[in-house]
């Protein structure tokens, strides 16, 4: 796997994890414009499509279950919820080409979204760990994940040279009977215009695993399309026309249903006839990249943006109650940004804007089966709501000379909500800073750190949800909430040569008016700004080449957080674990590439150690998390890959060898047991 490097934690060395030496690589998240990962004083982990394709990952949040600081829960297996330093869901900050996924309606905990976004369509995707806020706004508090969509890359044409060229790719599962299916179509004239199709479809099936056996309804289907139109009518002027589209449906949440009958570690077995989530996702963007012939102003870019997404949920409670939900949201979501770029002595100095507008139609039911009786009035958040957001960034680079350079950022940022059906508005603003600095010491080795802050506004869920968490509980919103905010303060060291590369890195994150669900000793729980909390942690990734075919690669990595909060709403403040947090996991790979470089083979042992550090809430999660705290397991897998022509290349995936008994924690089903991963991709 070809990890650039990024995750740093702490002062000692480990054998690094990329199985080949792997190259500086561009990236473009973590400072909003070009630059070399090796040289940027911030923690950008980059995944490609060829991770992706090679190591026999199903979705997006799974390709993140090897990367150093990200634990990957997923409440069920449509589902999948990256922990980035402890923060999961609406605390970290999703983005397609730089523009903002998350909108005013995601929910609290660990949920489906970053499941909406095929990770097969994709270049690749970016992980800024503890940033984003400066140069992106509210959410970003446990990092930014980008993803950077496909092209036709017709700039890299002659000029005036028609060109086409395409791929397909097929994926079948074993264990779980899944078929994966994408394929791809570029044309265009070099340097002119190019466009780009592309379609995934997924037929996941039911997984297995030992104990359990079939795990029945959790599989779902999902169709993907994509396409892009680049256009040039001048050499520094450059045009995007994007779209997108996602449809997942029946996804079925496992653990709640009678499907789960409970018993492993002691878990308790689901109690709802069925309990099933829709989502559809489209993004639409116009965006104008302009360099102009001027000495001062280096380039900018202008964008446009349009999304909607609909998200359902259908809960039959019985037998456990009399009682049968729905809930439906539809937002409409309207964006636009501005950003330039401007150099000023050795100074690089970034600024920019952006306002985003969400419009949220909301809608639910519950029926009493027993006496028939319907209350329409009960939509999962309030209907009628308008939710906007404003901000102005800047961001300055400077490089002092060969060894020094530093980056300093603000951002202002307003939003406010106007809740049409409560007749209410809120408003909020913030202002946030980072600081950063990357010293060069040698030829192969650096040093990095520094200070940023982090700022969550409320959204509609937080000031007006009505939905179900957990293993059941019901869970409100409640007006007036304070932003979340954070700081964190970062230290770590990078080397490079020829034979490894290593990154390591320390963490230490304050959080204020953190906003939890308690409970009111009612079987409900409210939002609240009632918690205090701190997360520390150590990360560390990296790869050694032992020759031009042997290479072990491996990451470690640890987090500890508590919160001040009280157990109810009204009682007095205790301090508890943080929900969640990753227990001590690593993974250690050793690979072999052959001579001719027509194939390889990798081994992969991954580990994780008991999580016994439980929140009040997570001991409640008894349905997905076993009494006394989640097992700890040792899995292993191999991989490989053969360029059999130039145009076909095959891939055998072989997972959980022992056929482990194993979750990862917080999960609401166990892993896949011991399954085959049989891939095929053929280039024209």
């Amino acid at each position: 796997m070809r990890y650039l490097n990024t995750s740093i934690a702490a002062t000692f060395l480990i054998p690094s994890l990329s199985g080949q030496v792997v190259l500086p690589e561009t990236v473009v998240t973590a400072s909003r414009q070009v630059e070399d990962s090796t040289e940027s004083p911030f923690l950008t982990e980059v995944i490609t499509n060829e991770d992706i394709l090679n190591n026999s990952f199903r979705t997006l949040p799974e390709s993140l279950a090897l990367t150093p600081g990200v634990s990957v829960q997923k409440t069920t297996h449509g589902h999948g919820s990256p922990f980035i330093r402890g923060f999961t869901g609406r605390q970290n900050l999703y983005l397609t080409d730089g523009i903002r996924l998350n909108n005013s309606t995601y929910r609290s905990g660990p949920v489906q979204y970053a499941n909406t976004i095929d990770a097969f369509a994709l270049d690749r995707y970016e992980l800024v760990k503890s940033q984003g806020s400066v140069l992106y706004g509210s959410d970003a508090l446990g990092g930014t994940l980008n993803s950077i969509t496909s092209g036709s890359n017709y700039r890299d044409y002659d000029a005036g040279e028609f060109f086409q060229h395409g791929a397909a790719n097929y994926r079948f599962d074993t264990n779980s009977q899944s078929h994966l299916g994408r394929i791809q179509q570029s044309v265009g004239s070099g340097g002119s215009w190019g466009f780009t199709f592309g379609t995934t479809l997924k037929d996941f099936g039911d997984v297995e695993s030992d104990y359990y056996g079939e795990m029945k309804n959790t599989g779902y289907p999902e169709q993907n399309y994509d396409l892009k139109f680049e256009f040039s009518p001048t050499d520094n002027l450059h045009l995007t026309l994007f779209s997108q589209y996602l449809n997942q449906d029946d996804i079925w949440r496992w653990h709640s249903t009678t499907f789960n009958p409970g018993g492993w570690e002691g878990l308790d077995a689901g109690t709802y006839t069925s309990r099933i989530y829709d989502q559809e996702r489209w993004l639409n963007y116009l965006k104008l990249e302009h360099e102009p012939l001027a000495n001062w102003i280096d380039r900018y870019a202008l964008t446009f943006s349009y999304q909607t997404t609909q998200d359902s949920e259908y809960q039959d409670r019985r037998p456990a109650s009399d009682q049968i939900r729905f809930g439906d949201i539809v937002t409409d979501t309207y964006g636009i940004s501005f950003e330039a770029q401007s150099t000023v002595g050795r100074t690089s100095v970034l600024y920019g804007a952006d306002y985003y507008e969400d419009h949220i139609d909301s809608e639910g039911y519950r029926i009493n089966t027993v006496t028939n009786a319907v209350d329409n009035n009960r939509a999962p958040i309030a209907d009628d709501s308008t939710y906007r957001s404003l901000g102005i960034f800047t961001q300055a680079r400077t490089d002092w000379n060969d060894q020094l350079q530093t980056t300093a950022g603000m951002r202002y940022t307003y939003a406010d909500t106007d809740i049409g059906s409560l007749d209410a508005e809120d408003s909020w603003q913030a202002l946030v800073f980072n600081l950063r600095a990357l010293y060069q010491l040698d030829s192969t080795w650096s040093a990095f750190g520094g200070y940023s802050q982090g700022f969550r506004a409320p959204n509609v869920n937080d000031l007006t949800g009505d939905v179900t968490s957990r293993s059941g509980l019901e869970s409100l919103g409640t007006l007036g909430l304070d932003p979340e905010r954070t700081q964190t303060f970062e230290i770590g060291t990078r080397g490079r040569s020829d034979k490894f590369t290593f990154e390591a890195a320390a963490f230490y994150t304050i959080i204020d008016d953190l906003i939890v669900r308690v409970e009111d000793g009612g079987g409900t729980e409210r939002a609240s700004n009632a918690s205090e909390a701190w997360i520390t942690g150590i990360e560390a990734e990296g790869n050694y080449t032992f020759n031009d075919s042997w290479s072990l690669n491996g990451f470690v990595t640890w987090q500890y957080g508590d919160q001040t909060t009280p157990e109810f709403l009204g009682g007095p403040e205790e301090d508890f674990p943080l929900s969640r947090l990753s227990p001590l996991r690593g993974s250690l790979a050793l690979r072999y590439d052959s001579p001719d470089d027509t194939w390889w083979a990798e081994a992969r042992a991954t580990a994780a150690a008991k999580a016994n550090r439980l929140s009040p809430g997570d001991e409640g999660d008894t349905q997905r998390i076993p009494p006394g705290g989640t097992p700890s397991y040792v899995v292993l897998s191999a991989n490989a890959g053969w360029q059999a022509t130039e145009n076909l290349s095959l891939t055998l995936g072989l997972q959980n060898l022992t056929d482990e008994d194993y979750r990862i924690h917080g999960s609401g089903l166990n892993e896949p047991g011991f399954g085959a991963m049989l891939g095929a991709r053929v280039t024209w």
